[in-house]
């Protein structure tokens, strides 16, 4: 679907954007590739009914029958039907290592790794909400919000346990911007807009 397309687009811009003012080394072709690719099983889990806007102009039963075939030759587990689908596209173990660690449950562990490249991501994901890049505390509660009504294991529900990982990824945050050149309120739909294009160029081989 155009905006599950959109959402890693804007996830990929994200990252790109923070990697121009880099204070470590980064693998950048890494991080970009697996910032495209990293919900492309997300049709399984998704309920097309909820964003209408994103199903044109093929309509909900298209994507409803593309749902089914995804499940059908993939299962019922987005997480792994998107490594499978980028195995099948050639991504390398590198990106696939990041596309596992995606996730807010993972945030403390990703929080204490010492490379950077699955902070980047994470934390580029954290940003985009179904609507555009929001800062990381406005998605998170617009996120929040959408999971209380459907819990499915993506967040805690709990409120205290939830401040807890909102806590990790505050400092997740503070760790990226620390010797950055820009600030976090530099990450805006506006900053990444221009760089959709490009990034929709992109091949996803190795």
């Amino acid at each position: 679907m155009w905006g599950l397309q959109l959402h890693q687009l804007r996830v990929a811009a994200g990252a790109d954007l923070l990697m121009e003012h880099p204070s470590y080394d980064v693998d950048t072709r890494t991080v970009i590739l697996a910032c495209l690719s990293h919900d492309m099983g997300n049709i399984i889990k998704s309920d097309p009914s909820l964003f209408p806007e994103f199903l044109e102009p093929e309509g909900i039963a298209h994507w409803r029958l593309v749902k089914r075939e995804f499940q059908e030759r993939y299962g019922n587990d987005e997480h792994a039907a998107t490594l499978a689908i980028c195995k099948e596209i050639g991504l390398s173990e590198a990106a696939l290592s990041i596309i596992r660690a995606i996730g807010f449950l993972n945030i403390p562990k990703t929080r204490r790794t010492g490379t950077p490249e699955p902070k980047i991501v994470e934390y580029a994901d954290l940003r985009v909400s179904p609507h555009g890049t929001l800062s990381l505390i406005a998605r998170l509660r617009e996120a929040q919000a959408r999971y209380l009504s459907k819990p499915d294991g993506i967040m805690p529900s709990e409120p205290n346990i939830f401040d807890e990982y909102l806590g990790h990824a505050i400092e997740l945050e503070s760790q990226l911007f620390v010797d950055a050149a820009l600030a976090p309120s530099d990450i805006t739909e506006a900053a990444v807009t221009p760089r959709l294009e490009a990034l929709r160029q992109r091949p996803l081989h190795v």
